[in-house]
């Protein structure tokens, strides 16, 4: 083969990977969590294996396509703690007894994994990706550029909610 034609069929690699990447640019941005259960803590969360904590606020970052694609979908994983003020009640902090009812009290955490789809976005208009936690162990995320509790903001359940006695399958 050709020095030539070796080289035009490099730039026409290099043409073509130009192209893919070009339709899947991608961006960094926020997450959060939104914890809507009563009585519960969100020790922390993890969208696609991005780590971040669940105590409010947003953290960084994510990886998240420019252009929304029919299917996308994230995987979210969660630990609960389901009696968040019980070290209230605890011997004082750095004590033996109070790491022993630590180690006893991380025991009841629970873990949870789900894959949920990402809803539409309009172009150029990608913003945080919030979390919401809800009860029977659902989770929904939104990249909505409202914030929780304006009409507009696409997921209306509301704060401390308490689980069912049942959760629907």
């Amino acid at each position: 083969m050709s020095a030539v034609l070796k080289c035009l069929c490099g730039l026409l690699v290099l043409t073509l990977l130009g192209c893919t990447f070009a339709e899947n640019k991608m961006v960094a941005g926020n997450i959060a969590a939104i914890n809507h259960v009563e009585g519960t803590a969100i020790n922390w969360f993890s969208v696609n294996g991005y780590r971040a904590h669940g105590g409010g606020g947003s953290s960084c970052c994510i990886i998240m396509p420019v252009k929304w694609r029919p299917g996308l979908k994230v995987d979210v994983e969660w630990e609960v703690d389901s009696d968040p003020y019980a070290y209230s009640k605890w011997p004082p902090l750095g004590s033996d007894g109070y790491r022993v009812e630590q180690i006893k009290h991380k025991a009841n955490y629970r873990h949870y994994r789900a894959t949920v789809n990402v809803p539409e976005w309009p172009e150029k208009k990608l913003c945080s990706l919030n979390v919401h936690f809800l009860t029977c162990n659902r989770v929904e995320v939104t990249t909505s550029c409202w914030v929780y509790g304006h009409p507009s903001y696409p997921i209306q359940e509301p704060l401390d909610m308490k689980e069912p006695a049942v959760c629907p399958n």
